[in-house]
């Protein structure tokens, strides 16, 4: 069996890039930083910069920048209507450096949907207007999963676009603890975290659980395409 190459955009903690690497893929991760576990798999770029023109089978793209598109950043980008003036902005933030956040976050998704690989994953929550406005026309909506469908003990509604791969599907659900007990408050620990520097990016990292599907899902249903093509 050939192996697939696989490239991982915007990734650092390299879960994605070792999942399906395990699963015996050429694959190699890239992103503006170094790799965390300091692989040689890892190349220190800007995705849109043209590696994604260097002949890849499937791309899963799994932090780009998404604070300015989520629903809940919504609030900081405009006021009622559209592209009003906000009721205010984040302390020591100028409404110029914020549209920039977010022209650069429309930029970095809509250039990697519309790559040339034929096997598309983008990790990204539900989208606000605004940014939906901006998305290519064929841009499904998002597939949510939960770390805990994988057998991980965190919430963390994850929705991943995908163009040319199957949803994922759960493989091993964990019965979810009790409203306000101590357990359902560590489940929840990515949504309680305090601020601080590191804050983004504990809270972007993805699940082994999670990413384990992935490879064996993903990596297989691309298998399967290239065989009956």
């Amino acid at each position: 069996m050939k192996p697939l190459k696989i490239l991982i955009g915007c990734e650092t903690s390299g879960i994605a890039r070792r999942a399906f690497l395990d699963r015996g893929h050429d694959v190699w991760s890239c992103d503006i930083e170094a790799a965390e576990d300091g692989s040689n798999r890892h190349i220190r770029c800007d995705i849109r910069g043209g590696i994604l023109q260097e002949g890849w089978d499937l791309l899963a793209v799994m932090h780009p920048p998404c604070t300015r598109l989520c629903r809940s950043g919504r609030r900081w980008m405009s006021g009622p209507g559209k592209w009003t003036q906000p009721k205010q902005l984040p302390k020591g933030r100028t409404l110029e450096s914020m549209r920039d956040e977010f022209e650069m976050g429309v930029d970095i998704f809509t250039t990697c949907w519309n790559a040339p690989i034929e096997q598309v994953a983008i990790e990204n929550p539900e989208m606000n207007d605004l940014a939906r406005d901006r998305m290519p026309a064929d841009l499904p909506k998002p597939h949510i999963v939960q770390p805990f469908y994988f057998g991980e003990r965190a919430y963390k509604g994850t929705g991943w676009y995908l163009r040319g791969l199957p949803q994922l599907v759960e493989t091993n659900r964990l019965p979810e603890p009790p409203r306000g007990s101590d357990e359902w408050k560590n489940w929840s620990r990515i949504h309680r975290m305090s601020p601080g520097a590191e804050r983004a990016r504990l809270r972007s990292r993805s699940f082994p659980g999670m990413m384990g599907a992935a490879a064996d899902q993903w990596g297989g249903w691309a298998i399967e395409q290239e065989q009956a093509a």
